[in-house]
């Protein structure tokens, strides 16, 4: 079963795919013959038809990764083995540290 990311993930995917083709559509053919549109016209669609498609083109790309990537490990599972590798082998740290703990300081004399 898909987690909730993944499910959002694929429903921005989906909308912005689906936004993408029907804006495209839209503007070139539903639009009439475009070798009758007036130079003015090209000078704002080009632009704003790059700049649309680049910014549906992230969000259908954050939409995949979020479709596609795993959901992370719960807390508890990842904590769970940190504590079983520290008990089996304790690090050069901490043997130090407890071997300088049970030595008693030496007091200086004046």
């Amino acid at each position: 079963m898909a987690s909730k990311d993944q499910v959002i993930g694929g429903i921005i995917f989906l909308v912005c795919v689906i936004i993408g083709v029907l804006y495209t559509i839209g503007l070139f053919y539903l639009g009439g013959n475009p070798l009758d549109w007036t130079i003015p016209f090209w000078l704002i669609a080009i632009p704003v038809f790059l700049a649309f498609i680049a910014i549906l083109a992230i969000g259908a790309w954050i939409g995949w990764t979020m479709a596609t990537t795993p959901p992370p490990k719960p807390i508890e599972e990842i904590t769970g083995k940190i504590e079983e590798t520290t008990e089996e082998k304790p690090s050069e740290e901490t043997t130090m540290e407890t071997e300088e703990e049970k030595k008693p300081e030496r007091k200086k004399k004046s």
